[in-house]
């Protein structure tokens, strides 16, 4: 099936990620919030990314307005009924994905194919959620999602062919690297991830070396972008947690459980850039 309009559910740091990408790809697309400050919020830092595209010459003003204008931001969970794809991009938190879906399953069309943009939590249940599980698959969009190439793509024991193939040939209309991942806890790049953030903070935690010299040792010895703690603080400390919890609630392996500093912090409400402190003061910057 063809994609031609899209809807992102929740049009914050992901959602807003994911509007964005779709409508510079050519998408007429629907945004939504559960409230017009949060909506407006999130639109307005998509049309600042934007400005900001046109003042560094990637985007001339033509193209800019031409985006814009592709953009349709509601609070409504009906304006989604005539989007051929919805990609709900709110919390990690099965019960309210789970609910989502359960509302745009009254809403969408019998043809409609829906996306989760879950980093840990299983697809299959959220599918379960819906009347039609062959058309929900996992569609893990990287942070910052202009910017970041790739995107996981899981499937389930339940999702059908079409239904994969389609959402693959939308992702790689965006631009996208595409991987396909089987419906386990993590899927790839954060089972392979996620082991790394662990250490880092036990590290980091029991003083063995300053959370500089930890990062810089991943960005020159191994030529990472971001130091591992940097990262952190970018993907939001209360993410991570969330992640930790529920892998490690799948595997009831140690190795996965998340460190008590990380528990602290969270719970100290120091969630990284979003709240201005996490391992890093960003109030000073």
């Amino acid at each position: 099936m063809a994609i031609k309009k899209v809807g992102v559910v929740g049009c914050g740091i992901m959602g807003g990620g994911i509007a964005q990408v779709c409508a510079q790809s050519g998408y007429h697309v629907t945004v939504s919030e559960i409230n017009d400050d949060l909506l407006n919020k999130g639109l307005k830092v998509i049309k600042g990314n934007l400005a900001k595209s046109v003042e560094k010459g990637k985007l001339s003003k033509e193209e800019e307005a031409a985006i814009v204008g592709r953009l349709r931001g509601t609070t409504k969970v009906e304006d989604f009924g005539d989007c051929d794809l919805v990609i709900e991009a709110a919390t990690e938190n099965m019960n309210l994905k789970k609910k989502i879906f359960g509302d745009l399953d009254k809403v969408c069309a019998p043809n409609a194919v829906m996306g989760t943009n879950t980093s840990c939590l299983c697809v299959t249940e959220v599918a379960m959620a819906t009347k039609r599980p062959d058309k929900v698959i996992g569609t893990h969009f990287f942070n910052p999602v202009p910017i970041m190439k790739l995107l996981e793509i899981v499937t389930t024991i339940v999702s059908s062919e079409e239904s994969l193939n389609t959402v693959k040939v939308f992702g790689q209309s965006l631009g996208k690297v595409i991987v396909i991942a089987k419906d386990t806890p993590a899927f790839i790049a954060n089972r392979i991830a996620v082991p790394m953030f662990i250490e880092a903070m036990k590290v980091y935690e029991a003083g063995l070396a300053t959370k500089e010299d930890i990062d810089n040792a991943m960005v020159h010895g191994y030529n990472h972008p971001m130091g591992p703690l940097a990262l952190a603080d970018l993907v939001g400390l209360d993410t991570l947690l969330y992640v930790y919890e529920s892998m490690y609630a799948e595997f009831k392996d140690p190795r996965w459980a998340p460190p008590l500093l990380l528990k602290r912090m969270v719970t100290a409400g120091q969630l990284g850039r979003k709240s201005g402190k996490g391992f890093y003061d960003y109030t000073k910057k």
